[in-house]
């Protein structure tokens, strides 16, 4: 890539977006003959509706729309993610150039006491501003007063501080990208809260035509996080899943086996579906995306087969929010 040019990469502004970028920068920066970056702050839809339950507002994309908008128009050149926020079906003409190496994919609980989940007080105040979230606490401790929680990951926890909650439950990724792993009280284990779709994966776009950008980003894609991500946003893609509905899912590369688990969640706890399978080496060949995204598909047709489209359709229709 030219020295001359300046590669522009959209982020929205907040800390942990910023933290983002700003490793994606250092990432191309350490490649030979990289080009300058530019970092260019985008508002997002999410940004402006901090008031709002993202569940209560219609569509999807909320905190990538602009910036992919921004990539086709062709006024940056790279967009960075987090990948949970990107919608399976990208923008026409936009690709997912690189997915970074994955960092921790659980939820983590912050108690204003320090006490786990288990031990919280009755009816205490857990906030999240995630559907999935609020579900997988109804299934484990159905006492518990889930509340809405926006903001950015700082202004979180300064509320939890404040008292308005008795616990909040937050991205382990976010809290270690930006130094404060300190606060966690417990990880939550997968099998509980199972994680959301890419949770803990930065996911790097680009123009599908744009060979010099995506030469530059070619290096930093992580072959078990493109395979893990590619099962899970396959699974979510043949589920129509959104943030309207509670479904997590996890895939690991473990050796030459790419293993995922889902589960899809009534609001109310009051039902789980839950499916898992394996795919290893096909006559000793590594494993593809294809086979990647063939595994996914084969668990989402597992819990479609189980109930999974009824009990997703029940809880969109529960939430007054039309499918897309």
């Amino acid at each position: 890539m030219s020295g001359a040019r300046v590669l522009r990469i959209g982020t929205r502004a907040s800390k942990l977006a910023l933290w983002q970028a700003r490793h994606v920068e250092a990432l191309v920066k350490a490649q030979a003959a990289a080009p300058a970056v530019e970092l260019v702050h985008i508002r997002t839809q999410g940004d402006a509706q901090r008031d709002v339950p993202l569940w209560q507002v219609g569509g999807r994309a909320f905190f990538t729309r602009e910036i992919d908008a921004a990539l086709t128009a062709g006024t940056i050149d790279v967009a960075v993610h987090s990948l949970k926020d990107l919608p399976t079906a990208l923008a026409p003409g936009v690709t997912l150039a690189a997915t970074l190496e994955r960092a921790d994919p659980r939820d983590a609980l912050l108690s204003a006491s320090g006490a786990p989940l288990e031990a919280l007080p009755q009816h205490a105040r857990i906030g999240t501003s995630s559907l999935r979230r609020r579900a997988f606490i109804a299934r484990r401790r159905p006492d518990a007063r889930p509340v809405e929680l926006r903001g950015n990951v700082p202004t979180r926890i300064e509320r939890l501080q404040a008292g308005d909650y008795e616990a909040i439950i937050l991205a382990a990724a976010g809290l270690t990208r930006l130094g404060l792993a300190q606060h966690v009280t417990q990880y939550l284990p997968a099998s509980d809260f199972p994680p959301a779709v890419s949770q803990g994966v930065i996911g790097v776009c680009a123009r599908s035509d744009d060979a010099v950008t995506l030469a530059c980003l070619r290096p930093l894609d992580d072959r078990a996080a493109r395979l893990a991500v590619s099962a899970e946003r396959a699974l979510l893609s043949r589920l129509e899943g959104g943030c309207q509905v509670p479904l997590g899912a996890l895939a690991e590369l473990v050796g030459q086996e790419l293993r995922i688990s889902a589960c899809v969640c009534a609001h109310d706890g009051s039902r789980e579906l839950r499916a898992s399978a394996t795919q290893g080496l096909r006559q000793g060949a590594a494993l593809t995306v294809a086979d990647a995204v063939a595994l996914g598909e084969r668990v989402a047709d597992e819990l479609l087969a189980a109930g999974a489209a009824q009990l997703i359709a029940q809880q969109r229709e529960s939430l007054a929010v039309t499918a897309p």
